[in-house]
C-alpha cells in the first residue's frame, strides 16, 4: 500500500515540476512568477523525496541508472 500512495506522490511531484513551465504564461508579475517558482521547486522537491522515502531505494537507484549513465571507458593509449 505504501508503495501505490508513493508512486502517486512521486506523479504529484511530476505534475508541481511541470507546473513551472506554465507559471510565466499566467500574467502574473516578475515578483510573484518569482515567488510561485520558487514555492512550485520546493514543494516539488519535497513530494519527490516523500515519494523515494515511501517507494524504497530500488526506486532511486532506477532513477539514478536512467539519468547518468555510466560513459564507457577509454583505453590509455601508451606512447609510441
Amino acid at each position: 500500500m505504501t508503495k501505490i500512495i508513493g508512486y502517486i506522490v512521486f506523479g504529484i511531484s511530476c505534475i508541481i515540476w511541470g507546473m513551472i513551465l506554465v507559471v510565466p504564461f499566467l500574467g502574473f508579475s516578475a515578483g510573484k512568477i518569482a515567488g510561485i517558482t520558487t514555492g512550485l521547486i520546493i514543494a516539488g522537491e519535497i513530494t519527490f523525496y516523500g515519494s523515494i522515502f515511501l517507494i524504497g531505494k530500488e526506486f532511486l537507484v532506477k532513477i539514478k541508472n536512467k539519468f547518468w549513465k555510466s560513459k564507457p571507458k577509454q583505453e590509455s593509449r601508451e606512447s609510441e
